[in-house]
């Protein structure tokens, strides 16, 4: 049986046609898409995250199955497991598409957190686990003529209060039919005085306190962490040294401590050259201390490259490191085997294509490879090829969902088959022109299977208190976990992966394992491109033992 092609059913499809308005552990992409099983039921799940905490996240959710009675929603947080967690709240059916529901969730805090997804119907009760950052990244004006009518608004307030104290003590306590005597309207001025400037303090005291808590807002807003690089040459070879900046995290700092593997690396570094995004590489650097990691640099071409280092914490926080570093051009002795303290990984790879301004130029490179367009034939570096299965009159319109979908062929022009490559039938990383938006794709969404993996360890707990280890017997067990894996052979480790992975669906939405099956040759990604402009892609996928990448460019109206 061929495990998830991760093509889209037609109904699925059609749910891709519907659903808008998406936009971190990535940059520029906050939206999740998730399509798996929910039990007996294939589920395609979009969330909206806000960008202010506390906030509402915008919950649709596709469901393939017959006789569905209720789907539900549950945010479930990191910090208070399953046995804090709220009420789920009901998704409405919606009246115009079957098989749609929406609704939305609250979002009360900063941090790791999920949102569960239950499904009833004929088929029993299924549920679905989606991983989602909260995380505050924009705060709201307050309008301007909304401004001026409640500052008119207070205005009115103070003055009727300090006119209602004034009588109070004044013409409030006369009996009827008294007149009002100078010792009066003296005390009236005196407590009117008085109530005035205790009033400005109450509104001082309050005016700070906003300003305040404004202020920690902002200071706590979310921002990528920032790289710091060097490269340095060893054995002929360049070396790339990435140092975390955690400047003003405070006690904070130790979190970084706590990083897992997710399939099977502790950091995916991707390196994007910033003139014409025309080389690329997916790195895997080994960690050298809690906030140092370095990688052996393959032969790229010199110049600045844009920095994109994901990483997922214990608790399912993912986030993307960015930075910068300048390469410098590769002398000759880069070509022998390099035996320095940082040898390459296995799964380390790299191309060259043509620029974004200069289409169809292509250097001189073994790796190298001409971009290729929606439903346009691309090479790949063993001579098999790759087909964006996507009309190419088509336009790609931002805020949509899509499914990005490849064809492998093999050099003979047949279907190629795919090998597991770090435990998925492929990957998939977008890049915006300007590297305003980056993420990394996997056939599942957009999630982190790490960050999924967390969370349902922390929901299987019955304390609401989260038990953090030592820092350092983590990061050793860590450490040791990537050795072990790194060690076997790369048929064991794949299988090591898969099976960690859980299980995925077919095409039928039959869910099975990973372990040992036929992933066909297609992969399909779905992902929702957040803003309008030009965007390069890189697909990789492995065969006969060899990664394979393919590069697409793709223009967003």
């Amino acid at each position: 049986m061929k495990i998830f092609k991760t093509g889209f059913s037609p109904l699925l499809t059609v749910f891709c046609l519907l659903i808008s308005h998406f936009s971190l552990a990535h940059i520029g992409s906050p939206g999740v898409v998730y399509q798996d099983q929910a039990g007996p039921y294939r589920v395609l799940v979009s969330i909206s995250p806000p960008d202010v905490i506390p906030g509402t996240a915008q919950v649709t959710v596709f469901v393939e199955g017959e006789g569905i009675t209720r789907v539900t929603a549950r945010p479930i947080f990191f910090r208070s497991g399953d046995e804090g967690a709220p009420a789920p709240d009901e998704l409405k059916a919606s009246p115009e598409n079957p098989g749609r529901y929406e609704g939305i969730v609250w979002l009360m805090s900063n941090g790791s957190s999920s949102v569960q997804i239950t499904v009833e119907g004929a088929g029993g009760k299924g549920e679905a686990l989606v991983p989602v950052m909260a995380v505050a990244t924009a705060r709201r004006d307050m309008p301007p003529q909304l401004g001026w009518i409640l500052g008119g608004i207070a205005v009115f307030l103070f003055i009727l209060m300090v006119t209602i104290i004034g009588a109070s003590v004044s013409e409030g306590t006369l009996r009827p039919g008294s007149e009002m005597t100078p010792a009066f309207r003296r005390k009236r001025l005196v407590y009117m005085g008085v109530a005035g400037v205790l009033l400005c303090l109450i509104l001082y005291g309050g005016g700070s306190w906003w300003k305040g808590w404004a202020d920690d807002y902002r200071k706590y807003m979310f921002k990528p962490l920032q790289a710091i690089t060097a490269t340095e040459s060893a054995a002929g070879r360049q070396k790339l040294t990435l140092r975390i900046d955690t400047t003003g995290w405070g006690k904070s700092n130790g979190r970084i401590s706590y990083l897992v593997p997710d399939h099977g690396k502790l950091m995916h570094l991707f390196l994007v050259r910033e003139s014409g995004l025309n080389a690329f590489a997916h790195l895997h650097p080994s960690r050298l201390d809690s906030l140092t990691f370095g990688v052996t640099l393959p032969t790229l071409p010199a110049g600045r490259y844009k920095i994109f280092a994901d990483v997922v914490h214990r608790s399912g926080f993912s986030e993307t490191i960015i930075g910068s570093a300048d390469i410098p051009a590769s002398t000759p002795a880069s070509t022998v085997a390099f035996t320095g303290t940082l040898p390459g990984d296995t799964e380390d790879t790299y191309i060259v294509t043509d620029p974004l301004d200069r289409q169809g130029f292509l250097p001189a490179d073994a790796n190298a490879v001409l971009c290729g367009k929606p439903g346009v034939k691309a090479r790949l570096q063993d001579g098999s090829s790759v087909i964006w299965e996507h009309q190419p009159n088509q336009p790609f319109s931002a805020g949509q969902v899509y499914p990005l979908r490849f064809m492998i062929n093999a050099p003979d022009g047949k279907p190629a088959k795919l090998d597991s490559y770090l435990g998925m039938a492929g990957h998939a990383v977008v890049v915006r022109d300007d590297g305003s938006v980056f993420i990394h794709l996997h056939p599942a969404g957009t999630y982190s299977m790490a960050a999924r993996q967390s969370l349902e360890k922390r929901i299987a707990e019955t304390s609401q208190k989260v038990h953090m280890p030592d820092a350092r017997q983590f990061m050793d067990s860590a450490d040791q976990v990537i050795a072990r894996l790194d060690a076997l052979p790369a048929a064991e480790r794949e299988a090591v992966l898969m099976a960690g992975m859980g299980h995925v669906t077919d095409a039928a939405g039959n869910g099975e394992s990973m372990e040992g099956m036929d992933h066909g040759s297609e992969v399909s990604f779905p992902y929702t491109f957040p803003q309008p402009g030009n965007y390069r892609i890189w697909v990789q996928v492995k065969r006969e033992g060899r990664i394979l990448t393919g590069a697409f460019d793709a223009v967003v109206k």
